[in-house]
């Protein structure tokens, strides 16, 4: 295992900057999601930590040694891909052992490798079997073996779930996080998907842009998001965006709605943020005093839960609430909520 550090690295093509100075430090052990759409430079970081793509500017890091000038197979690196890119003409066995036989290991030590590696991730029963002949998920695990046979110092995953279909995106997630749990090892993992940064991660860096928008533990993305973009990536449904205003310390939404709010604020404009599970629906004939009221407009029933959107002064207001609470279109919906749960942004989209 190892520490990874960028000290303001750049990278451009052309005339074209796709990574804006990138400072960030990785811990032994740690496991860290740089999380982002697409175009934001999350790969681009990842595959020059590998040596896959020259820095422009800055330095690169690995244990406290700069490996800018190093080739790929000197940074002591494992990288699995998004599209596995295994041998079509070699077992599976053959391929998780490949880059040990090109290192020059012994038979005998490829073959231990190879069966300690694919024990851990339950495919001992394909070694002798080919890449064509597996599942999604089966060629997926026989990238991430192939990896791990080469004990790295670091391991990189650049989308490895984005061509699996959902139900086995899922249960590789879970795989992966067994995976992180029993190795320790130190990680940098690419995906556009917040859910897997949420649940994989120990710290997130969330970008946009070439730029490092925050970086933080899911917990202090997720309840303390630094910008707007960071509040609408990172949550599903997203953070509810409401621009009003703050006045006599109160926030105001669009329709003229006011409501307490934990901390004294600027006044003037500003962007609210309530995020759609934090709205307490109140039943018909409730005697708790509603903060928001407003009538449904979408009710998309999900059986666990209801997904309803209210118009809120002709701006959609996103909540959550029990399944078969409102069951159309035109219900007038009243919904509680704490000062402690309203998030409030500058208008060029700052924390305040």
């Amino acid at each position: 295992m190892a520490t990874v550090e960028l000290r303001g690295v750049r990278k451009r093509f052309g005339d074209v900057q796709v990574v804006h100075g990138v400072d960030l430090a990785i811990g032994d052990g740690e496991f860290v999601v740089l999380v982002g759409p697409s175009g934001c430079g999350k790969s681009t970081i990842l595959r020059m930590v590998a040596g896959l793509e020259e820095a422009s500017d800055g330095r690169i890091l690995i244990d406290g040694a700069v490996v800018n000038e190093r080739d790929p197979k000197d940074r002591d690196v494992a990288m699995v891909f998004q599209d596995y890119a295994l041998y079509p003409h070699m077992s599976v066995a053959e391929n998780m052992g490949f880059s040990l036989r090109w290192r020059g290991a012994s038979r005998a030590e490829i073959a231990r490798r190879v069966e300690a590696a694919a024990g851990v991730l339950d495919i001992a029963h394909l070694l002798e079997r080919r890449p064509r002949e597996l599942s999604g998920g089966q060629r997926q695990r026989v990238a991430m073996g192939r990896a791990i046979v080469r004990d790295p110092k670091v391991f990189l995953f650049d989308e490895p779930l984005s061509n699996l279909d959902a139900k086995l995106r899922v249960q590789m997630r879970t795989e992966i996080k067994r995976l992180r749990d029993r190795l320790r090892a130190t990680t940098i993992y690419v995906t556009h998907d917040q859910v897997e940064a949420m649940t994989l991660a120990d710290r997130i860096v969330v970008m946009q842009g070439g730029l490092v928008q925050q970086v933080g533990t899911p917990e202090e993305i997720y309840d303390h998001p630094a910008t707007t973009f960071v509040a609408a990536f990172m949550g599903a449904p997203a953070m509810n965006l409401l621009a009003g205003r703050v006045a006599d310390g109160r926030a105001v939404l669009p329709d003229g709605t006011t409501l307490p709010i934990a901390r004294a604020a600027p006044e003037g404009g500003a962007t609210i943020g309530i995020r759609p599970e934090r709205l307490i629906w109140l039943p018909p004939g409730s005697e708790a005093p509603a903060a928001i009221t407003g009538p449904a407009i979408v009710v998309e029933p999900l059986g666990s839960e209801t997904l309803v959107t209210l118009d809120i002064g002709g701006t959609d207001l996103h909540v959550r609430v029990p399944p078969r609470s409102v069951r159309r279109a035109g219900e007038a919906v009243r919904l509680a909520l704490a000062p402690d749960d309203i998030h409030l942004f500058s208008p060029e989209g700052a924390r305040i």
